[in-house]
């Protein structure tokens, strides 16, 4: 059986988005599958509850390793406001978890 990790990434977000308001900072907590380095949840501090189901939909299943191709996917089909933020708390995520030692 395969034991899973939790981690989190943050960034900061752009200051007239709600986000910065109510959390100060842009989270995202994934939880991850150790062995296949498998996305199997992620969440955020998104105050839309649709903004978290999208991120959940788009990266569920993903390899958090591939920052290449999450950060395509995010660029390509994720416009909201804090795109760039977003993007900066899952490089974050990624590389806190290749620096575990149980990621390599």
């Amino acid at each position: 059986m395969t034991s899973s990790i939790y981690l989190t990434g943050e960034a900061k977000a752009p200051s007239n988005n709600p986000i910065m308001t109510q959390y100060g900072l842009f989270f995202i907590a994934f939880e991850i599958e150790a062995d296949t380095h498998r996305i199997i949840d992620v969440d955020c501090s998104a105050t839309l509850a649709l903004t978290r189901k999208f991120i959940r939909d788009l990266f569920t299943d993903a390899d958090i390793m591939d920052t290449g191709r999450l950060t395509e996917a995010l660029t390509a089909r994720y416009h909201g406001s804090s795109q760039k933020a977003l993007i900066a708390a899952v490089n974050n995520a990624a590389k806190k978890y290749r620096e575990l030692p149980v990621s390599g």
